[in-house]
């Protein structure tokens, strides 16, 4: 192998992981987008340690990268893009749903009250109580939290279209184009996972006061409701124009 090729390879491979490196990087960013920490925020107020919050922040962001490689992978494969008014479309029934998370949140913790509402149900043949009420998916031994990995595909479906633009853009090749897709998630799970853990930290002293704890669930709906709104006004315009 002669010096040239030598220096080819190696500038192939430094290329490489740097793409990689960015795809995390950017998918770590990409986690902390506003409309993104709106509806995750209306859960984590919800959970009442870190390692419960990482939990659902890597749940959403597993839920975001299936629907990335699915969607933006297939588009990618095909070298298409999603058209403007799907995108828009799938923008705007984000919004919906963030403002639905700010209600249901800004609903519970004026139900809750003070104590909150004790929920007891059975995982196989261990029955134990939550503080309020959480809906699982069930899957052989292991145990899914399906509000944060439904929230998570339905932000990675409307995000997939600006992606694939940006990899069919930049990236020569198939596999290329699948890498930094597959890793923009990895770095969405990730960063989603570490902001929603630190965020479980403050969390365990505030479950310690009830009052407390549902009036943060409020505020975090509140937010919700207004980043929802602003987002689907910014859909609604897309469409109209």
């Amino acid at each position: 192998m002669c010096k040239r090729q030598r220096r080819a390879i190696r500038r192939d491979v430094s290329s490489s992981l740097l793409t990689g490196l960015l795809g995390v990087a950017l998918g770590m960013r990409h986690a902390v987008e506003p409309d993104h920490l709106a509806a995750v925020s209306t859960l984590a107020t919800e959970q009442r340690n870190a390692r419960a919050g990482l939990l659902l922040g890597a749940l959403w962001g597993v839920g975001h990268t299936l629907s990335l490689l699915l969607v933006g992978g297939t588009l990618a494969v095909l070298e298409a893009q999603m058209p403007e008014r799907v995108a828009a479309l799938l923008e705007l029934l984000v919004a919906i749903v963030v403002v639905a998370l700010g209600v249901r949140a800004l609903r519970t913790s004026l139900a809750e009250g003070r104590a909150g509402a004790p929920s007891t149900h059975r995982h196989g043949a261990v029955e134990h109580t939550h503080a309020a009420p959480r809906e699982h998916l069930h899957l052989c031994s292991w145990t899914f939290a399906t509000r944060p990995l439904l929230v998570g595909l339905l932000h990675g479906l409307a995000g997939s279209g600006a992606l694939t633009a940006l990899v069919l853009a930049e990236l020569p090749t198939t596999a290329s184009r699948l890498g930094y897709i597959a890793l923009f998630g990895a770095g969405s799970v990730l960063g989603m996972a570490l902001l929603t853990g630190a965020a479980g930290v403050p969390l365990v002293r505030l479950a310690r006061s009830p009052r407390l704890a549902t009036g943060l669930l409020g505020v975090a709906g509140a937010l919700s409701i207004i980043v929802g709104l602003c987002w689907g006004a910014a859909s609604v315009a897309q469409l109209a124009a």
